[in-house]
């Protein structure tokens, strides 16, 4: 996402909790590093308050922090913990760095804010099973539809975009490659002014909600 992010010329932050490795990842794909915890508020503000310090102002973010595909679970019997971690990172992540991100794209009168979701969260076709994940999932397409129908007319296009099963180490093996999840996203950012909002897509064609 970053090198791509690079090849059409933004100049871009990557985020992670882990230092160490969110260096190692920055360097290898050439960009800048600011540590960053979305479970945390005070670790979002610190974020988004020094990033804006240093360049002034963010035009693009992409919620892309998720946790928990547990497989492993059912509803009936679930974990409520995992549960609970699941919201904390997939919906109230993405929740907390819009709420500090907002503000700056209103002040330039565009802004693109892009939720990392998944077809688990489409109720459409929903079933059993990944309890956690799916939930959190069709809560981040519930925040992506309010919050883009907040912000009509303001310049702020919000959407939630599904890659696919990517072969990330969360989606294994056998996925598509990360290239092809990205340019997904690359869609929803590379919006016209006039592109839609408040939608669900992947590789730029609607999903049932």
């Amino acid at each position: 996402m970053c090198r791509q992010l690079v090849g059409g010329g933004f100049t871009t932050i990557l985020t992670a909790r882990d230092p160490e490795r969110g260096l190692l990842a920055a360097k290898n794909a050439g960009v800048d590093f600011q540590q960053l915890d979305v479970a945390s508020e005070h670790s979002v503000h610190a974020a988004i308050s020094e990033i804006a310090r240093r360049h002034t102002r963010i035009d693009v973010l992409v919620n892309n922090a998720a946790v928990h595909y547990d497989s492993w679970q059912n509803a009936a019997d679930a974990d409520l913990d995992i549960v609970q971690e699941a919201l904390e990172t997939n919906l109230l992540g993405a929740w907390r760095t819009s709420l500090a991100t907002v503000p700056l794209m209103r002040q330039n009168g565009w802004g693109r804010i892009v939720n990392i979701s998944s077809q688990g969260g489409s109720l459409a076709s929903m079933g059993g099973g990944t309890p956690a994940y799916s939930v959190s999932k069709a809560g981040l397409n519930a925040f992506t539809r309010i919050l883009a129908s907040e912000l009509a007319g303001t310049g702020i296009l919000v959407n939630s975009v599904c890659p696919g099963w990517v072969a990330t180490d969360m989606g294994g093996p056998g996925g598509r490659p990360v290239e092809a999840g990205a340019a997904s996203v690359m869609w929803a950012i590379l919006l016209e002014d006039d592109g839609p909002t408040g939608g669900f897509y992947r590789d730029g064609k609607p999903l049932p909600w």
